[in-house]
């Protein structure tokens, strides 16, 4: 009905303007042209609502309904800032890097012959150096790990961290930006080097006096009885010139223990700058405590509020972990618990009443939909058993399959017994 009503309404506002368009200078094809391009028809239907690039999208109604103040909603910088060059210096150091590659013969050879070979090293630490760290805060906030440890603080790391799991003698598995270690690959501590000498404002090392630093490993995922709160892992403090071995060790190493079924948990590395050597003491767990993970509750946030005057986030380093079987050991015979297992429970499909007459519908699919499954399994497991052979195997299938009359059978099994032929339909979900 609105379609032909739509119809009517074009014929008509086509008509009008056919008769009134001479008056106003068009002709009657142009105005009815421009009828048929503003009369809301498409397809036979009536436009509802306003058109596309009029209307509203849905972040935006979102938006206009949860109005937050940008001054509540800001985020603060809690990190040490960075004195740049100016633009000028910039550039003369660039020119002169220029220059100097340029005028190397020896580059000029190597480039010529195809032996030049590029020391990825070098670019690693210029990376570093330059646009590295600012990456590494942007990959951070990618993961949430800003949001779910300091709430609406952030900082950019200063102080690169090189972070190393030592898997043997000769294998090292390093902690990208990132990546995925095994709890079998972090089972013991790892080695951590940091340049403890460097200023983290000016970006240069500095030999005047000693530096203070501390060292954590939190786990903002491993809480079980409280969602807000963290699993502290690793804790050291007062640590002298990067000289980690030489820290006051508050809380000894804990490997990571991601349940079965949780997916991947984060362990976060966050490097204090120290205004002084700090007494901690408060912070130290008990050698009973090392493995009872209710003391090892943790709370980034509140550490840093109750330290902010005298501690300065200054590095940043993270992986992700999931579960593998040494966790297994892990929990029975360090945490002395008994190993957590998730598995997600799936809601039934939805399976409407049964009716008398299903119409349009196969009426043995629409049965077995009522049966128990387990049946249909056994029914199918037995049908298969009972053609094959227990020396010979299956019995082979038939070349040609639909050449094959099936007589004297109801349509319904016909298809079925077709479709087993052939390998399709249900025989596929076994």
């Amino acid at each position: 009905m609105e379609g032909s009503i739509s119809k009517v309404n074009i014929k008509n506002n086509i008509n009008l303007l056919m008769k009134t368009g001479a008056n106003g200078g068009l002709r009657g094809p142009q105005t009815a042209a421009l009828a048929l391009l503003n009369v809301g028809v498409r397809h036979g239907h009536t436009m509802r609502g306003k058109p596309p690039g009029v209307a509203r999208s849905l972040e935006q109604r979102l938006r206009d309904e949860n109005v937050t103040d940008p001054e509540v909603v800001a985020r603060i910088n809690i990190g040490f800032p960075q004195l740049k060059p100016s633009r000028s210096a910039q550039l003369k150091e660039r020119l002169e890097h220029l220059k100097a590659q340029r005028s190397s013969k020896e580059l000029e050879q190597l480039a010529r012959s195809n032996k030049l070979v590029i020391d990825l090293e070098k670019v690693q630490q210029a990376y570093v150096k330059t646009t590295g760290q600012h990456d590494l805060r942007l990959l951070a906030d990618h993961y949430g790990i800003f949001e779910h440890l300091f709430g609406s603080a952030f900082f950019v790391p200063r102080v690169p961290l090189t972070i190393r799991y030592e898997l043997d003698a000769n294998n090292l598995s390093p902690v990208y930006n990132g990546n995925v270690i095994k709890p079998s690959e972090a089972l013991k501590a790892p080695l951590v080097d940091f340049d403890g000498q460097l200023d983290p404002i000016t970006g240069k090392t500095s030999t005047q006096g000693d530096s203070y630093w501390t060292l954590l490993l939190t786990n903002p995922d491993a809480h079980y009885t409280n969602g807000e709160a963290e699993c502290l892992h690793w804790f050291i403090s007062n640590i002298p010139n990067g000289k980690l071995n030489e820290g006051e060790v508050l809380a000894d190493y804990l490997p990571p223990f991601p349940p079965k079924g949780v997916g991947y948990q984060r362990l976060v590395f966050v490097l204090y700058k120290q205004t002084a050597r700090l007494d901690l003491s408060a912070h130290k767990l008990d050698a009973k405590d090392h493995v009872n993970l209710e003391k090892r509750s943790f709370s980034t946030l509140q550490f840093y509020r109750q330290h902010q005057d005298e501690l300065t986030p200054a590095g940043l380093a993270f992986y992700q972990s999931n579960w593998d079987e040494s966790v297994t050991s892990l929990y029975h015979n360090v945490l002395q618990l008994k190993e957590p297992v998730f598995e997600y429970d799936f809601p039934k499909a939805y399976l409407a009443d049964q009716k008398f007459f299903p119409l349009k519908q196969a009426f043995n699919l629409y049965m077995d939909k009522h049966r128990d499954p387990k049946q249909l399994n056994k029914e199918y497991l037995q049908r298969k058993l009972a053609q094959t052979h227990p020396f010979d195997g299956p019995e082979p299938a038939l070349r040609f399959p639909n050449a094959h009359p099936i007589r004297d059978v109801p349509s319904w099994l016909r298809t079925e017994i077709r479709k087993r032929r052939l390998g399709i339909g249900r025989v596929q979900d076994y």
